[in-house]
């Protein structure tokens, strides 16, 4: 038989104390280097769909302030958007430059818009990379000679126009079968809405059901309302000196 416990052998158990621990530090805001065009919607669309805190530092394109060395120092091709995130890798600091690459980092950190599983990080990534080198930069060509040019180059004007028409027919296909680019709201719609807004002014959408549909239904939430509306009120008419900071740089 087992022996009863006498008094000394029951040993009491003493009440664990526990160090207080420090209130969590609020997350130090993200700094976001933005002027309101198609690439900076991006990535102001992202953060406030991610709902983080940023402190917004405009860089006035048209101002030339895309070229100040300290902005350089973040983004070495002198174009916004950028972003300086005070708790990054390691709880160091780091820079990111290039709106897709933004999108990406984002998109890991938080875990959000950007899925984990690889098969459907592909097709975010796909359509990503597809804006990133197609899209942007035809909607952008179209852009400037059908409303920036000086000189009227009719050639210039189709070559791009017509690219992004069938550029709009590519996402409309796509979007025939689902709501999104790619499966659930991501990075990518986050990097294309702009965009289709910006040749929906050369462009006849009614043409493009699947993608006015989309269009739409992605201008409906409130972050993006929120991000497209970030700056609006600071861009003004081009002017001569606007075009001498955004027009024909060359390395120097």
């Amino acid at each position: 038989m087992a022996k009863k416990p006498t008094r000394k052998s029951v040993k009491r158990a003493r009440p664990v104390r526990r160090k207080a621990t420090k209130a969590q530090k609020p997350a130090k805001p993200i700094a976001l280097y933005y002027w309101p065009t198609p690439n900076g919607h991006k990535v102001s669309i992202m953060l406030e769909e991610l709902g983080v805190p940023y402190q917004l530092h405009p860089i006035d394109i048209g101002r030339g302030e895309q070229f100040a060395p300290s902005f350089l120092k973040i983004a070495p091709n002198n174009r916004m958007p950028a972003i300086v995130d005070p708790d990054g890798p390691g709880g160091r600091p780091v820079s990111v430059f290039e709106s897709g690459a933004i999108l990406q980092y984002l998109g890991r950190k938080y875990g959000r818009f950007y899925p984990q599983e690889e098969r459907l990080r592909i097709q975010v990534e796909e359509w990503l990379f597809w804006q990133v080198g197609g899209l942007g930069p035809m909607a952008g060509q179209a852009n400037h000679f059908l409303v920036y040019a000086k000189e009227d180059l009719p050639y210039a004007k189709k070559r791009y126009s017509d690219e992004v028409h069938r550029l709009c027919g590519v996402m409309n296909k796509r979007l025939a079968t689902r709501k999104f680019l790619a499966g659930a709201y991501s990075i990518a719609d986050m990097a294309c809405w702009s965009w289709v807004l910006s040749a929906g002014k050369y462009t006849n959408m009614d043409e493009f059901p699947n993608l006015k549909a989309w269009r739409d239904r992605v201008g409906k939430r409130p972050a993006v309302v929120r991000g497209k509306a970030l700056g609006a009120d600071r861009r003004k008419p081009m002017t001569d000196a606007d075009r001498k900071h955004l027009f024909g740089q060359r390395a120097k």
